[in-house]
């Protein structure tokens, strides 16, 4: 086994070198040796894994003096048997070697780096928010225009979200520096442990509130009215929803806005009947126009329209009239209008109408009636 080369060599430094001396050392061979520089290079990567432990060392005073003193039997009890075992261990081990506000690693590498220990606090996300917007089978045919109004909370505008009564009412957390974290370090045979968590007593923020904004008592959010124009597009049905990014609940602590969710509600039409795209419309019409054929106006979802009534036209016949139903969602065209056809056979005649219908029943057009013949199919069988 190589044996392990002198810490002040690695650092290419003496042992009476200041700790600036050793920190600017150790700056030049991080930019040499750091494994996005040589990606791939497994060398560099040693070096590098190197020189975090000789840095590690020669930074604290009483690890330098233990080690001036016994050498690398000094160090058994901090490094363990195996030392720092692989490049994870490096970059998490920053953290601890660089901690504080302005390290090395962030002059070095410009902030953001795997082991910058500035906190990254995500904030809390603002909720999620659901309004129920009803529309009449009109709107939906042809799509419609809707200004919604519904209440949300938003950045407070006295604080600007801080919570804080003024701007020197909010502070750097003194437990936690600003980083928003908490760190234990912790030994072991296997070596040095660092835990790090939020910090209990800012909420991993970075910053505490000394005096609360009275207009928000501290929250840096307020409950206001909100309105939005939101296009519903056609064809939209009972249980679709729009997701509007962004429209919901303001976030706190630098947390993104929650989104706004509009839930589709088709109110009952008073004559048609909805059937997937297509609208149905029942129309009733007499025996004289069944037999003999008529022309009859029927509604349509945004005017009139004339149809014929052929002669000899029977219940459950169905008059399709196309493209006058729903436009498509996902598509282009629309659905379509379908007549059904049903008879008005009346209860109560006088007697004109009786000796009219008796005449007929002892016709010979009438007369011939099989009454064993199957009916013709119903309407759901026929399209359904």
């Amino acid at each position: 086994m190589a044996s392990k080369r002198d810490y002040y060599e690695i650092l290419e430094v003496e042992k009476t070198s200041s700790a600036d001396e050793i920190k600017s050392a150790y700056r030049k061979m991080a930019m040499k040796y750091h494994p996005d520089r040589n990606p791939g290079n497994k060398e560099a990567e040693d070096k590098f894994k190197e020189c975090a432990e000789a840095y590690e060392v020669l930074s604290d005073d009483q690890k330098r003096q233990q080690y001036d003193r016994y050498g690398f039997e000094g160090m058994n009890s901090s490094f363990g048997a195996q030392g720092f075992g692989n490049i994870n261990d490096i970059f998490s081990h920053f953290s601890d070697i660089f901690g504080g506000g302005g390290s090395i690693f962030d002059e070095l590498f410009g902030g953001g780096g795997r082991g910058s220990s500035r906190a990254r606090s995500r904030g809390i996300q603002g909720n999620t928010l659901n309004i129920y917007q009803k529309l009449t089978l009109e709107e939906i045919a042809e799509g419609v225009e809707k200004t919604v109004s519904y209440k949300r909370y938003k950045t407070c505008p006295d604080c600007e979200g801080t919570g804080a009564k003024s701007k020197s009412d909010y502070v750097t957390c003194p437990q936690c520096k600003g980083t928003g974290e908490e760190r234990k370090v912790s030994h072991s045979i296997f070596g040095q442990f660092i835990n790090v968590s939020e910090c209990p007593y800012c909420g991993g923020g970075g910053k505490i509130i000394k005096v609360k904004c009275p207009a928000c008592s501290g929250s840096g959010r307020v409950k206001t009215d909100s309105t939005l124009k939101v296009k519903i597009p056609a064809g939209v049905r009972e249980g679709n929803y729009i997701p509007i990014r962004g429209q919901g609940d303001s976030g706190s602590k630098g947390g993104g806005n929650g989104d706004l969710y509009i839930h589709i509600q088709e109110e009952p039409h008073a004559i048609f009947k909805r059937e997937d795209d297509n609208i149905i419309y029942n129309l009733l019409i007499s025996i004289p126009d069944a037999v003999l054929g008529a022309e009859v106006k029927v509604p349509l979802l945004n005017g009139e329209k004339n149809i014929k009534i052929e002669p000899g036209t029977t219940a459950g016949t169905v008059i399709v009239l196309e493209d006058k139903g729903i436009r498509h969602l996902d598509s282009r065209g629309r659905g379509d209008e379908l007549i059904k056809i049903d008879i008005y056979i009346p209860k109560k005649l006088n007697s004109k109408e009786k000796d009219i219908m008796k005449s007929l029943k002892s016709s010979e057009t009438f007369s011939k009636i099989d009454t064993k013949k199957k009916s013709d199919k119903s309407f759901f069988k026929m399209f359904f």
